[in-house]
């Protein structure tokens, strides 16, 4: 398990690799609005836990399993999003900062009932095609749903 602090640096780089394809240090520190020391502080531990590749000055390299954390991590925010807002009806800001808190420390079980109960209030879909939060196909789901609803 990591700190939160490297799950936001984790998920920041699959975002930039998501919208350039490449993740610098500087992209990172630009985004995060931190320091490049922090940065690479955060990056040899993401690389000790084994979630990223990246040799100095060169771009950084989700690995599988730092991948597959990433989207974890979106996922688990998207959930908690959706039902704070659009179930529990707080404002966009709170609703934010509720998902942010407890993102992490939901176990996946939870974090799947949670996901087919908002799926289910909100009539998206019933979530029949076997919802598993560890795999990314129904994020997809749920952000296509809330463009209807918006």
């Amino acid at each position: 398990m990591i700190s939160k602090a490297l799950e936001e640096y984790l998920k920041t780089m699959y975002i930039l690799k998501k919208q350039n394809g490449d993740i610098r240090v500087t992209d990172i520190a630009n985004k995060m609005n931190c320091s490049k020391p922090s940065v690479n502080k955060a990056i040899n531990n993401l690389k000790d836990n084994n979630l990223i590749n990246y040799e100095s000055y060169g771009t950084i390299e989700l690995t599988e399993s730092g991948e597959n954390l990433a989207k974890k991590i979106l996922e688990a925010y998207d959930i908690g999003y959706v039902f704070f807002k659009d179930v529990l009806e707080l404002e966009k800001k709170d609703a934010e900062e509720e998902a942010e808190k407890i993102k992490s420390v939901l176990a996946d079980n939870t974090l799947n009932r949670l996901a087919k109960y908002v799926h289910k209030v909100l009539d998206f879909n019933d979530l029949d095609c076997g919802y598993d939060i560890n795999k990314e196909k129904c994020r997809c789901c749920v952000r296509n749903s809330l463009k209807g609803k918006v």
